[in-house]
């Protein structure tokens, strides 16, 4: 127990330390964006026909406290996030970031998560069962299907959904609320309006994920049935599901558990196209605009902040799993 406690306590002690040169790499990011907050805010006033002096610059800079030398604007900024969970007001729209992503992060997350704990219901079993089979049939099937979502963009199955969405039953399927309850509060009926569009998303990007996933599994399980091990087993006598899932498929899953945090952070990546497709509005949207329109760039740190954080702390929570499966990942870090 000791040692176990040992790792977590070592385990999170990194985690904190990566988010904060994290924390230091988005905010100097933020920082080496030609022009100021300030600068660019009041340009954006002058488009609007508002006359901008240099002592307006001046004026807006130490209401933002920019004149404060970087490493006490980056202490400030960090302490706010990680202590008080506040990422400020943004640049461009000068409204509170922590009401403007509401709860369009959390939405983006659970979409994410959901894609992929489907992409892994899928691969997991079926890539094992690919790999023990000598079934050429299911083999050419399943590598065709794995082929077929590592090819095809998300954007064009969900483009393709749509038109046949919209021949068959006159609906898009866009969006994740319908029309009543865009703006409601949350309620059951809300709720359910949501799933009833959110799962488009979610097939979406879990489409590619399980093909991902399916290949890795696949790989991994021939691996490991090639080796020693697996064949002194055979000669003790183990054969069947017995062996299959005694030795081959638990080693198999240590690698697959530990590419969680990768595999998120790939559908997150790819959540902002399949978004603008949907006309989604959450957290993958807003950061398409932030970084490619209004170039607010408290904005998109504050998302891609709140992202990394999540990764980190999956691959926190996929590290203490590891270990409780496989002692040989403590004493990797630990001794002993």
């Amino acid at each position: 127990m000791l040692q176990f406690l040992q790792f977590a306590t070592l385990r999170a002690a990194m985690a904190v330390f990566t988010l904060l040169l994290v924390s230091l790499i988005v905010f100097t990011l933020m920082e080496l964006v030609p022009g100021t907050c300030a600068e660019r805010y009041l340009a954006f006033k002058n488009t609007q026909g508002s006359g901008i002096t240099v002592e307006d610059i001046e004026a807006e800079e130490r209401r933002l406290g920019l004149d404060r030398p970087f490493i006490v604007r980056w202490g400030s900024w960090v302490g706010n996030v990680m202590f008080k969970g506040e990422f400020g007001d943004s640049c461009i729209l000068r409204l509170n970031i922590n009401s403007l992503l509401g709860d369009k992060f959390l939405i983006s997350l659970g979409i994410c998560l959901t894609a992929l704990l489907l992409a892994y219901l899928i691969a997991i079993p079926v890539g094992i069962i690919a790999a023990s089979s000598e079934s050429a049939v299911l083999n050419n099937s399943l590598k065709f299907v794995s082929y077929l979502g590592l090819a095809m963009p998300n954007f064009l199955l969900a483009l393709m959904i749509m038109l046949v969405s919209t021949v068959v039953w006159g609906d898009s399927l866009t969006g994740l609320f319908s029309n009543e309850y865009r703006d409601a509060e949350w309620s059951w009926a809300k709720l359910r309006d949501f799933l009833g569009r959110a799962w488009l998303p979610v097939f979406v990007l879990g489409w590619s994920a399980t093909a991902f996933a399916l290949q890795t599994v696949r790989a991994l399980m021939l691996d490991e049935q090639s080796k020693l091990y697996v064949t002194a087993a055979r000669a003790r006598g183990l054969y069947g599901r017995r062996l299959l899932w005694r030795y081959p498929a638990r080693h198999a899953l240590g690698p697959i558990v530990n590419s969680l945090g990768f595999d998120l952070n790939r559908i997150f990546n790819e959540l902002p196209i399949v978004a603008l497709i949907l006309t989604l509005t959450e957290a993958g949207a807003l950061l398409l605009g932030a970084l490619a329109q209004s170039n607010d760039q408290q904005l998109a740190g504050a998302i891609i902040f709140l992202l990394t954080a999540t990764i980190v702390a999956v691959n926190f929570f996929t590290d203490i799993l590891l270990a409780l499966i496989d002692p040989r990942i403590r004493k990797s870090v630990v001794g002993g």
